[in-house]
């Protein structure tokens, strides 16, 4: 799959555009008191910017559109600012406000926005007016339960939202009508300390006269049924699956009814016969009861609820790019093995389901079984990721559908409604003979379904697959939370996090995602500071996982939100929790020196110390912590970690250093890049050694020799010391080890080692991705304008491509960066959005010349630098 963008041109008119509201777009049901308000300005002459702005916020669309908000009129603000927090009068629960904002550009002519809206929900736990309901206090009692209450309206319904929490995952029908489009709602968190309500309008699936709400509960990892090598069984959450929902009514005569759980609701187990988000479901349609969740159905037979507390005491807005099935794909081939045992190839590896659609006799017994690799005789092959599965029972299979047709004559549906796999290949078997096609089965690519803000092309195929693997393998791991693998494990590995946060953030807006997982991340930390090294988590992981080599991702990813979207609220969210964190390393080690980590995880040869990449880590933790707290005016604690960064810094190269021969540790990849990459190397010495990783590199017939700790730094450290066409011969490398390997064997997402006999779907290899874009696109944010309010643009024109073009969706409009050679000449556009700038750096030998938009420009030692405004720029080098 690639997502390839062309250059965007923009009208000569200006344009307000992409109103947001939390990062969201018309948002339904938002707790924030303070939300923020975001807009892009488009403008295609060079030099556009804003100078002023104002906010408009009212409940009364009219008073919008008449400029006569009451609710919050900023008045004309002068500033370039794009994301405001609201402050205004109190925003009230259960209330659409209107919104729109108006600039002024650099001439002074105001340009006004269209009306955006967003919703608040519950806003405060008290609001709630339903009781939480479940079925039973049995955890291990298997049939997923149905509920199911029938109520009257009798009134003209003006609208009706529809809030609903659970703990587990849930299916909403109103009168017999599923509602949403969402899967695997809602997402997973440490349900114990919070959890998350989704908000739907149900206007119109509600009518005057008689009415039906149902609701299909599944386990999800709240009720974790098969014994589980992370303890997710033993949680202390764990429970029967539970909910609570209010269907808030407005009329026409301003009156409002609420329908809520509690008297009335009547429950019993449904078809739905067992459900595991980690292994599969068991379904048999000989059990359903037609028009369950319609008016009409006569439910005397069923139970009535049991009740019980809330999980947690913080029931919030899952305000986040929900999970969809984004993408339908169809199965290249399909083998019949024999009658009764067929194999789908999707020719791609993904994450989510299948859909199967069958005919056959009642009382059939069709399982679907999920998988990425084939054995030699056809068959689905799961043993590279089944390792850590314990079925819960002799029926519990890994990675599989089992469903009993009713056999009516009409088509059934097989497909897991709370589970999901990684895989390409799909062996269906019936306990009787069955007649399918390619076209019986559809495969769905399920994920958070983010924007996209990302598009490369170039002349390598090499590197185009690559890029589209790791969005493949990215898409893939983005499941309400950040993951390392949709097969094996599904766990929030944090150091999977902070090793594909770029990759991530050049390709999809996952801010909304992210800022739920740190959350995660926050509820999981202990009061001393430690984390375990899965988030969300039932307790596993904080004794021998509480390392900075992945527990970094608490500073790393908020840092990087902050580059790239220019937002603080996650840096300082998190902040508290990263001091609680580094204090605790600091207070461990002392020295400065941390002799425990993971280390270089799927090392190919030669395994970096792990003191050396742990050590480097706490420096990073430590020098974001001091850039935080200059950020946000926390003076005191600026100077106490900066000495503590310049501590760490002095005791690693006491200890690591060996300045007589430019070399860092044993000298392998890993620890001489991440000794330049992590800018722990002296400034006066940071060439000699990236001569001396460029040696090492070169002494291994340019192959790589690194784990997944160097995966992140040595294309970067080189292309970042001068040595951009050794990184590119790295990374367009097609003979093992290397990720162009992958590529000649026919991998379309990036596997969890370099021999390919794990996972063949993880993303903390993935940093190529980034890398693109940084080096051969050149685009990179400024730390000191985050948000790419200024934009890095500093391409390597390596020899070994004809043309490189990428472009970025960035806060303030798309950046384009693309170069392409014409004979002995190299011609170089970019496109900087409005209400930016740039600063360009071109690396010039001493033989050519350099023009911009046919201009000869001046060029000091081989290197042009220059400021340029928006708009786009043509540049020759000859």
């Amino acid at each position: 799959m690639c997502f390839l963008f062309t250059t965007i041109i923009l009208p000569a008119q200006s344009r307000v555009t992409d109103l947001a509201c939390e990062h969201l777009t018309d948002p339904l049901g938002i707790d924030a008191s303070y939300p923020r308000l975001s807009w892009k300005m488009n403008k295609e002459k060079k030099g556009a910017r804003q100078i002023a702005w104002q906010i408009f916020v009212d409940s009364d669309s009219m008073k919008i559109v008449k400029g006569a908000a009451t609710t919050w009129n900023t008045g004309k603000t002068s500033s370039d600012k794009q994301l405001i927090v609201y402050a205004g009068r109190s925003l009230q629960p259960f209330t659409k406000y209107y919104w729109a904002v108006k600039v002024w550009d650099e001439e002074g002519k105001a340009i006004i926005s269209k009306v955006s809206t967003f919703e608040t929900g519950m806003m405060q736990m008290k609001n709630w007016k339903g009781q939480w309901i479940k079925d039973s206090r049995y955890v291990n009692l298997k049939p997923a339960p149905l509920f199911r209450k029938a109520f009257s309206i009798d009134k003209k319904i003006v609208s009706a939202r529809a809030y609903i929490a659970v703990a587990g995952l849930y299916e909403l029908y109103i009168n017999g009508n599923r509602i949403g489009n969402h899967f695997l709602d809602p997402m997973f968190t440490r349900f114990d300390r919070r959890t998350l309500y989704v908000t739907y309008d149900v206007t119109n699936e509600l009518k005057t006269g008689n009415n039906a709400v149902g609701v299909l509960l599944g386990n999800g990892w709240y009720n974790h049924q098969s014994e589980s090598e992370w303890f997710i069984d033993k949680a202390p959450w764990r429970s029967r699956p539970i909910f609570c929902l209010d269907i808030r009514i407005s009329f026409s005569d301003g009156s409002i009814q609420t329908i809520s759980t509690g008297d009335g609701w009547k429950t019993t187990p449904g078809p739905l016969l067992f459900n595991s988000i980690y292994s599969g479901e068991q379904y048999d349609a000989r059990k359903e009861e037609p028009h369950w969740n319609e008016p009409a159905f006569d439910d005397k037979k069923w139970s009535t609820v049991a009740y019980r507390g809330a999980p947690s005491q913080q029931i919030v807005a899952q305000s986040m790019n929900p999970i969809t099935g984004a993408e339908k794909i169809l199965p290249v081939s399909m083998n019949k093995i024999n009658d009764t045992d067929y194999v789908f190839d999707l020719g791609r590896n993904i994450a989510g389901i299948s859909v199967l659609k069958i005919n056959g006799a009642a009382g059939t017994v069709i399982k679907a079984k999920h998988g990425e690799r084939l054995y030699s005789n056809g068959k689905v092959d799961v043993s590279n990721i089944d390792i850590f599965f314990t079925p819960a029972d002799s029926t519990d299979l890994f990675a599989t559908d089992t469903y009993i047709l009713k056999g009516d004559g009409n088509n059934e549906t097989v497909q897991a409604r709370f589970a999901y796999y990684g895989f390409q290949y799909v062996e269906v078997t019936s306990s009787k003979p069955i007649n399918l096609t390619k076209e019986s089965l559809t495969g769905i690519f399920m994920h958070s379904d983010v924007p996209k803000t990302g598009g490369l092309n170039s002349s390598n195929p090499t590197l185009n697959k690559l890029w589209a693997a790791a969005n493949n393998s990215y898409l893939s791991n983005l499941m309400g939370y950040p993951t390392d693998c949709p097969q094996r494990e599904k766990n929030g590995w944090t150091g999977d996090v902070h090793l594909a946060v770029e990759t991530g953030l050049y390709n999809f807006d996952g801010i909304t995602v992210y800022e739920k997982w740190l959350a995660d991340l926050r509820d999981e930390q202990n009061p001393n500071g430690m984390l375990p090294g899965i988030v969300p988590s039932p307790g596993w992981g904080y004794v021998n996982y509480n390392n900075p080599d992945w527990i970094s991702v608490l500073a790393i990813l908020p840092w990087n939100i902050y580059l790239f979207d220019g937002d603080s609220k996650p840096l300082l969210d998190c902040y508290a929790a990263i001091k609680r964190y580094v204090d605790h390393v600091d207070e461990t080690y002392p020295s400065g020196l941390v002799p425990v980590g993971l280390g270089d995880r799927e090392a190919i040869h030669s395994k970096a110390a792990v003191e050396l990449t742990s050590t480097v880590y706490f420096y990073e933790d430590a020098l974001i912590l001091a850039n935080a707290a200059k950020l946000f005016k926390q003076q005191a604690d600026y100077e106490k970690y900066s000495a503590l960064a310049v501590k760490i810094k002095s005791a690693f190269n006491q200890k690591f250093y060996h300045k007589n021969i430019w070399s860092y540790g044993s000298g392998y990849q890993t620890e001489l890049s991440a000794a330049l990459y992590w800018g722990l190397v002296p400034d006066e010495d940071k060439a000699r050694v990236a001569a001396t990783l460029a040696e090492s590199v070169s002494k291994d017939s340019v192959h790589l020799d690194i784990g997944v700790l160097g995966n992140k730094t040595i294309l970067n450290a080189l292309s970042e010391n001068g040595y951009a066409e050794l990184a590119y011969q790295l990374i367009s490398k097609e003979t093992y080890p290397s990720w162009g390997y992958w590529m000649v064997k026919g991998m379309t997402t990036l596997p969890e080692n370099w021999n390919m006999q794990s996972s063949m779907n993880h993303i903390f290899l993935g940093e190529i991705s980034a890398w693109m874009y940084k080096a051969l696109g050149g685009i990179k944010p400024d730390p000191a304008f985050p948000g790419f309010k200024n934009i890095l643009l500093h391409p390597y024109f390596v020899s070994g491509l004809d043309h490189f073009s990428a472009e970025h969706e960035s806060p303030y409009g798309t950046i384009h960066s693309s170069w392409k050679r014409e004979g002995d000449k190299i011609m170089y556009t970019v496109t900087v959005p409005a209400n930016a700038t740039a600063t360009i750096t071109l690396d010039i030998k001493n033989n050519q010349s350099l023009y911009k938009d046919g201009t000869r420009q001046t060029v000091r030692n081989e290197t042009y630098h220059s400021t340029i405004m928006s708009g786009t720029y043509q540049f020759e080098i000859k």
